[in-house]
């Protein structure tokens, strides 16, 4: 067992890699559209031995919440896949739902995600900003639709995170759920990085690729959506933790399975 003063300077250390961060992200867009289509312009490798921090190669994630989606989603509505990236959800979903949908604010990303589906006749990939006024006009006609959200709120400011929510009431019309898992890793940043392995001498590449070109992300709890999903036009079916999975990035001594948040919604008729 360490004593008092190990755990204090071990502490003390962690921090050491507070400048190497802050250098590390001055070049990241303030723009979040041309961060993330810059970011998905120059990955190269998905899936096995990804470049991309939150894939992490399997379905395993996403099938940990096909209980769930059984209990809420309407089986006979398609997907509408929000934040999609390079698709591995959206692929994974088009197994048990009649189409999907996968949207993303960044045109590198869907064409990446277009070329990985060849041959998957249900799955189709749109640009779109999903924050922009009207976004969710269109995108479920000709009835509702059931969303899914992984990874996206938690990167978005307040406002967006509104405006996000405001597009998913058009979405889900009436017979139509959302399904949303987040990050919710109680630290600061600092101790975000750590726990996924980064270290004064050695931070695994594709975090240090997210801290190069992407907006600092932050988290997604049950506090969160309170302010996010207006009471009055949501309903909360089911919510509780998640484990988010990341790319193992096996040369690193962190984590790659981060605490996070899932909730269920219905729209208030």
């Amino acid at each position: 067992m360490s004593s008092p003063a190990e755990s204090v300077r071990s502490a003390f250390r962690k921090y050491l890699i507070l400048p190497k961060l802050i250098r590390l992200s001055r070049a990241a867009p303030k723009d979040r559209a041309v961060a993330w289509d810059r970011y998905w312009e120059g990955i190269a490798r998905t899936g096995s031995r990804s470049e991309v921090l939150w894939d992490s190669g399997t379905d395993h994630e996403v099938l940990g919440y096909h209980e769930v989606l059984k209990r809420h989603f309407d089986p006979g509505l398609p997907v509408v896949d929000v934040g999609c990236g390079h698709g591995g959800f959206s692929r994974a979903l088009a197994a048990f739902y009649p189409r999907v949908l996968g949207v993303d604010v960044s045109g590198h990303a869907v064409a990446r995600a277009r070329e990985e589906a060849a041959g998957i006749h249900n799955v189709s990939y749109l640009e779109r900003d999903m924050t922009q006024p009207g976004a969710g006009a269109g995108l479920r006609e000709p009835g509702d639709a059931n969303v899914f959200i992984r990874g996206v709120l938690h990167v978005l400011d307040r406002a967006d995170q509104a405006a996000l929510m405001e597009n998913m009431l058009e979405l889900v019309g009436v017979r139509g759920t959302v399904f949303l898992a987040e990050t919710n890793f109680q630290g600061n940043p600092v101790e975000y990085v750590s726990h996924l392995g980064a270290s004064l001498r050695n931070i695994p590449a594709p975090l240090e690729l997210a801290i190069r070109k992407l907006p600092m992300p932050g988290r997604f709890g049950p506090e969160e959506l309170a302010r996010a999903v207006p009471a009055d036009r949501w309903s909360v079916l089911e919510d509780g933790s998640a484990t988010i999975e990341t790319n193992p990035m096996t040369d690193a001594l962190g984590d790659s399975l981060v605490p996070g948040y899932f909730a269920v919604l219905r729209k208030r008729q």
